[in-house]
């Protein structure tokens, strides 16, 4: 049988607020605030919370046969819950239907699978405990950041006891081959790979109202079709996108919600199901290993990193951030940290991308800057504001195997003080032996 697998990317950066080079070492508060919370609010009500309500009546009119996945990311999650707790409330809702996954990625929707090993796995870690609290189920599907993956980023992800990721299928690794298969990690076979059908999924998320598309309109019907014509050992069909396709990209008006409506049904006349990565890893087997040894994503028409990393202002902002990792994860300083996640989210890296053709309009689109290069410069002062913080509680004149040093001596001094005060408040409520009942001791009373 047949299943369509669906995951909606949800996320939201913190955006960064104009920062002046006469700001550094002045204002250490960096966000936009008002801009950030009127671009969520838009999307609140265009997208997440119709959506969720769709989502919620489709589930309970097909009798649970109609399954999505979601990956939240940390930095949304805390937006959501400042500015839209009725959209966190909506999720719970879906969640209880046990008909909707909740997927692990990195806390801050960052790129530090990259470059950063101990980051990544906090990220991750920090990120699966969220879910944990908010849904109450610990996720079992990894997600990557813009769905990045290679086979190093595969064993990072396998140490951490991950059995199956969702990447994209790019052309230039499939090469012949179809993505409407399940894979495995070539470096680690244990691992499952479920690959985007990105012909299928941009149909929906980006060429659904586009007038000039050869096959406008695009009904559910004639979609179910395509499906159900594909080779009979094509069996999933994985459909990722950004969550925002429904109601945003996709305006209500061009009857993107009419159409996710009528799937279940016209999929029912084709015994087509629908299913979550964690079934479509349960209930099929790899056909073979996918090598990829360089890095991929589902960005842009390279599908690698390039637009992120793909010029000397991305190279050079990425470069010096992660270069301060190492100190930053030394600190209790709930502020320090809770900067240090928001400025590696991935968005500032895009904004700054100087592509041109159609994957420079898709930059340009979702950028706040008027350029590239205003977006480097912003970011960068934010930066150098954040680097003076961190010097002043690890200077740089104190090396890094030093300060571990130091911090491990006070860390120990500071346990053995509490375990003395524990000791101390012991003793001190503990009440004195009264002897024989009269309060006196044997020699007294002799």
């Amino acid at each position: 049988m047949k299943t369509i697998c669906f995951y909606f990317q949800i996320h939201q950066p913190f955006r960064l607020k104009r920062y002046r080079f006469f700001d550094i070492g002045a204002d250490h508060y960096y966000y936009d605030d008002f801009n950030n919370e009127e671009i969520l609010a838009r999307i609140v009500s265009r997208s997440y919370l119709p959506a969720n309500q769709l989502l919620l009546e489709m589930i309970e009119a097909n009798k649970g046969k109609f399954k999505v996945a979601f990956s939240i990311s940390g930095v949304a999650l805390d937006q959501l819950e400042i500015h839209a707790p009725e959209v966190m409330d909506s999720f719970k809702k879906l969640a209880k239907t046990g008909c909707v996954e909740f997927l692990a990625e990195t806390y801050a929707h960052s790129l530090s699978s990259i470059t950063d090993p101990e980051e990544f796995q906090s990220q991750v870690h920090q990120h699966s405990k969220r879910i944990k609290a908010l849904f109450g189920k610990t996720p079992t599907v990894f997600r990557n950041t813009e769905l990045i993956y290679s086979d190093d980023i595969a064993e990072l992800v396998s140490g951490m006891g991950y059995k199956t990721m969702i990447t994209e299928g790019a052309k230039h690794i499939l090469g012949w081959k179809s993505p409407n298969y399940l894979y495995q990690s070539e470096t680690k076979p244990a691992i499952k790979l479920l690959l985007k059908n990105s012909k299928l999924s941009d149909d929906i998320s980006f060429r659904f109202s586009d007038h000039r598309w050869s096959e406008y309109p695009l009904t559910a019907d004639k979609f179910i079709q395509w499906i159900q014509q594909s080779p009979d050992s094509e069996k999933i069909f994985n459909l990722f996108m950004n969550y925002e396709a429904l109601g945003n990209l996709q305006p209500s008006e061009s009857g993107i919600f009419e159409f996710m409506r009528a799937l279940p049904r016209f999929a029912a006349e084709k015994n087509i199901q629908f299913s979550t990565p964690s079934e479509v890893a349960e209930q099929f087997k790899p056909v073979e290993a996918m090598p990829v040894p360089h890095l991929i994503s589902w960005a842009d028409e390279e599908r690698d990193v390039s637009a992120w990393l793909g010029n000397c202002l991305q190279k050079e902002a990425f470069d010096t951030l992660y270069s301060i990792g190492e100190r930053v994860r030394m600190t209790r300083d709930h502020r320090l940290l809770q900067d240090w996640l928001y400025l590696q989210t991935s968005d500032h890296f895009f904004y700054m991308s100087t592509k041109r053709a159609s994957d420079g309009a898709v930059h340009q689109h979702f950028s706040p800057y008027d350029s590239p290069y205003e977006a480097f410069t912003n970011y960068m002062n934010v930066l150098s504001d954040f680097m003076k913080r961190v010097e002043a509680q690890f200077p740089a004149s104190v090396d890094t195997e030093e300060l571990h040093s130091l911090l491990t001596t006070i860390q120990n001094q500071e346990k053995t003080i509490a375990e003395l005060e524990a000791s101390l408040k012991s003793l001190k409520n503990r009440k004195p032996a009264t002897g024989n009942g009269t309060g006196k001791s044997k020699a007294e009373k002799a």
